[in-house]
């Protein structure tokens, strides 16, 4: 394909036009899969995040990580659709727009358009496992609650937990068409609204005092609050996806919008659910909030129930990501008559990996605070901005303006990794050390 000849005299091409969609969403079914990408277990993390920054400077945070998060999908989804046009297609999704947009761009970096596309790939990849891992430890960490509570004669480690669950995990990821995960998702939703309205009345049940809580936190925690916000509020995976599929998908970008509509709802309630959750229970706050709630009050225990269903329904949907991506290249290396197997051996032993890591590293804010801070800010902030470079390289703007704030946006991402990172693991080492004393 020479994708520098299709470069010409694309003015014409409207590839909307030439999206045939089965069921195309509407702009609000496609605002409600957004919003579902982004609302996930994370939100529940985000009270713990507001006590890592005090309060004052992780709504200032909240609301400045909520405007790069939604510019950095906003530029890649018009990337998108300058490739889209570029090669004549009616849509592409994530890795094959890094591809693109390498294949277009200055002629030093085209050869390497293959390995921008495969590094895209394995980026999601390695995210979602991320996400797999926290799910794992965090149904875990649920159900260890419950048990030691009402089954005091048989207290385990967590770690035990990670590994029954990896039977049950097994049996759940079999499931391979999206169509058979619907209802199954529903429930999911369905339940997570449920804990998420009980979290809301254990915060206002009683009074709440602020006068002991931090305006600005210990400037050596705000990178953990950094990567826990970066962790709940992306949903960069899932917008290509969402935008392909719009019956209307002009309706994505712009003001309003879709993607301006989610974005400042993510925003308002990460605000407020952060700000009395920190407030509620301050420095005791854990990795999610239901694990504060009390162990002997009924909407409680409903609740930690419910998350932990929740998230196990939820497995399976972030697991397809991983599996549709691996299997791509499992089939080049696989004959027909043995694709099935090597299908059930391969989304098992995922999930083995998955759960080798919750046992090995059975600390639920930290496994977060890494995926936040390693693939959620390699996938929804260095990836956007070096791709939208890339790919106007010839007109940059006026004094280059787009270089210069692409820059900014993949420093900040830099930076939001490496110093999250740092913090990560120096509480993992402080942890294991109070193991062992």
């Amino acid at each position: 394909m020479d994708i520098h000849k299709k470069e010409l005299d694309t003015q014409d091409y409207n590839p909307f036009e030439h999206r045939k969609v089965k069921k195309p969403n509407s702009d609000i079914r496609s605002l409600a899969n957004l919003l579902k990408a982004s609302l996930g277990s994370g939100i529940l993390a985000i009270p713990l995040a507001f006590a890592n920054a005090g309060w004052g400077v992780a709504i200032v945070g909240t609301v400045i990580i909520a405007f790069i998060c939604g510019h950095c999908v906003h530029i890649f989804v018009n990337v998108s659709r300058v490739c889209c046009k570029a090669v004549r297609k009616p849509l592409l999704g994530y890795a094959e727009t890094c591809q693109v947009a390498f294949a277009l761009g200055p002629k030093r970096l085209r050869p390497l358009a293959k390995a921008a596309g495969l590094f895209a790939e394995f980026s999601l990849v390695f995210t979602y496992i991320g996400v797999c891992c926290i799910f794992t430890v965090l149904i875990a960490d649920s159900i260890k609650q419950l048990l030691d509570q009402y089954a005091p004669g048989y207290i385990l480690p967590v770690e035990y937990y990670c590994l029954i669950l990896l039977a049950p995990l097994c049996l759940m990821v079999q499931i391979r068409y999206l169509k058979w995960l619907a209802p199954i998702s529903l429930t999911a939703n369905i339940l997570l609204v449920a804990t998420f309205a009980i979290c809301i009345y254990y915060i206002f049940k009683d009074e709440i005092t602020i006068s002991d809580k931090l305006v600005v936190g210990y400037p050596s925690r705000f990178p953990a609050f950094l990567s826990t916000v970066i962790f709940a509020m992306e949903g960069i995976g899932v917008v290509m996806p969402v935008e392909n599929n719009m019956k209307k998908p002009e309706h994505f970008l712009g003001c309003p919008s879709v993607l301006v509509v989610a974005m400042t709802f993510i925003m308002l309630l990460y605000c407020i659910l952060g700000l009395f959750g920190y407030f509620r229970y301050g420095d005791a706050l854990r990795g999610t909030i239901t694990l504060n709630l009390p162990l002997d009050d009924w909407p409680a225990i409903c609740a930690k129930a419910f998350i932990a269903i929740s998230i196990f329904c939820t497995y399976p949907l972030h697991f397809y990501v991983v599996v549709d991506v691996l299997s791509k290249h499992l089939k080049a290396h696989i004959k027909k008559q043995h694709m099935n197997m090597a299908q059930i051996i391969m989304r098992i032993v995922i999930v083995c990996f998955c759960g080798g890591i919750g046992i090995a590293l059975p600390m639920l804010e930290q496994i977060i605070n890494i995926v936040g801070a390693l693939f959620y800010s390699i996938l929804g902030l260095i990836i956007p901005g070096i791709v939208e470079t890339v790919c106007r390289w010839e007109d940059l703007g006026k004094f280059n303006w787009i270089l210069w704030k692409n820059i900014l946006i993949v420093l900040f991402g830099f930076c939001s990794l490496i110093s999250g990172m740092t913090v990560t693991i120096s509480d993992i080492i402080a942890n294991l050390e109070q193991k062992t004393e």
